[in-house]
């Protein structure tokens, strides 16, 4: 399937290049009052677009605090219809808001998008911003390559301004903030699944619990006290019972020319945890049956530095957004043959950076050029497109970004990978089986369980 065959227009290319022209004079300063006054804490525009169907940032969606162990995800915006649908019909109206993969399941696979009201709900604790306007004026790439990570950032996206002088610059400066985006410090999923469906078939691949501590957010920690690992996240295995009691650890670096990515597993049968050093870039997901890679989880995942990144621009997009909805679902009732149901997934127009991954030289990745699209108002990475080596379009990516106003934050609900050829399609997220409900807690989780050795100690075999 080649990326020319699906009539992509220029108009997206176009209205990006205006935008980064604007966004280039913005970031020369790199001055932090900008983040109190045309630019949000995060570095997103505070103003919305010209017929006002991308409002202004007014804060985001903000409520109380709740309990250490109270689900975090609430029901938002319940009330509200959707403005209009995109589908086969009308998608050359819609198409300079869609990206290439999206257009590509439109067109094939009858795939259809519910567009609804935009609601700029991101927001973050105050020493989230505090810390995002130190981190204008501190934080640095590394001199071997932004690829590689960064220092001197600490409790926020290290670059809420991107330097566009220069587009690598900027564009390592964007998928360093996707990957340390903040969705919480400490949290616990109940339940996540994995499903693949396959020539319509849904099958359940596992079901986990989720624990997740994100050491660079800790709010009593400083950057003199941070290790260098942004997030520790482990996952374990409950279901189907071949795979019960299985469990990953990983440990992820911000910088791996310094410290590298560590990948822990415990399986079923063996007395000792085990670092497995292949958990990483291309390396198949082998029950995905060939349809998702480890680097392809939530848009893009783990060590960069196989990619050389690009800002090519800014531009108004469709994407998945405050999809809290999607945390009380049933999988039998979403996955259907060829993607989610449309009427349980909410579309929204947003301002969206657009950066390419380049397959720097001396590398091999099975995708070799990717074209993502990352929420300005988050950092979180939304849509996605996967090329092989000859230019085809192979490959979609969909992150269902909620709200949880309580913490608050954005947070990745789900993320989902297709293969464009077949339709088939792996998804990850709290997608209910039965009686086993998924929800998202904040809760205090002691560093012990992110310990490879008390891993080992507290499991049975």
């Amino acid at each position: 399937m080649n990326r020319r065959k699906f009539n992509l227009l220029a108009g997206s290319s176009l209205a990006g290049a205006t935008a980064f022209r604007s966004a280039k004079a913005q970031s020369a300063a790199a001055d932090p009052s900008l983040l109190t006054t045309t630019l949000t804490p995060f570095g997103a525009e505070r103003a919305g677009n010209a017929d006002n169907s991308i409002p202004p940032w007014t804060g985001g969606l903000v409520t109380p605090p709740l309990g250490p162990n109270t689900p975090a995800f609430v029901q938002i915006f319940t009330d509200e219809q959707p403005l209009y649908t995109v589908d086969a019909s009308n998608m050359a109206q819609y198409a300079h808001l869609l990206s290439a993969a999206t257009q590509v399941q439109i067109q094939k696979f009858g795939w259809s998008l519910k567009v609804y009201p935009t609601h700029r709900t991101s927001a973050a604790p105050q020493y989230v911003y505090d810390n995002m306007a130190k981190n204008v004026t501190r934080a640095q790439l590394d001199p071997a390559g932004g690829r590689y990570g960064f220092t001197n950032a600490y409790g926020g996206v290290p670059f809420p301004i991107l330097d566009t002088s220069d587009p690598l610059v900027a564009g390592a400066q964007a998928i360093w903030n996707h990957l340390t985006v903040f969705g919480g410090y400490s949290v616990q999923d109940l339940f996540t699944s994995s499903f693949v469906v396959i020539g319509g078939n849904q099958i359940l691949v596992n079901g986990t619990v989720g624990y997740s501590k994100y050491p660079y957010y800790d709010p009593n920690g400083s950057l003199e006290t941070f290790d260098g690992y942004y997030s520790k996240v482990r996952s374990d295995e409950i279901m189907p019972g071949s795979v019960d009691g299985q469990q990953l650890l990983i440990w992820h670096s911000s910088n791996t020319q310094k410290k590298a990515d560590i990948t822990w597993t415990l399986l079923n049968g063996e007395a000792r945890v085990r670092k497995a050093p292949n958990e990483q870039y291309d390396s198949p997901e082998p029950s995905t049956n060939g349809i998702s890679n480890v680097d392809e989880n939530s848009m893009f995942y783990g060590d960069p530095q196989q990619f050389d990144w690009k800002l090519v621009g800014k531009q108004e997009m469709l994407i998945p957004y405050n999809c809290n909805a999607m945390d009380f679902v049933q999988a039998s009732e979403f996955l259907m043959p060829k993607f989610p149901n449309p009427d349980m997934v909410r579309w929204e127009k947003h301002r969206v950076y657009v950066i390419e991954a380049t397959l720097h030289p001396g590398y091999r990745n099975v995708v070799p050029h990717r074209r993502f699209y990352i929420d300005e108002d988050s950092w979180y990475g939304a849509i996605g497109d996967g090329y092989d080596a000859d230019g085809n379009l192979i490959k979609g990516y969909n992150q269902y970004l909620g709200c949880i106003p309580s913490i608050p934050c954005t947070s990745e609900i789900a993320s989902a990978i297709w293969d464009l050829d077949s339709g088939d399609y792996a998804i990850n997220g709290p997608l209910a089986t039965g009686s086993r409900v998924a929800q998202l807690v904040v809760k205090p989780l002691d560093d012990s369980l992110f310990d490879p050795q008390q891993m080992a100690a507290s499991s049975s075999f």
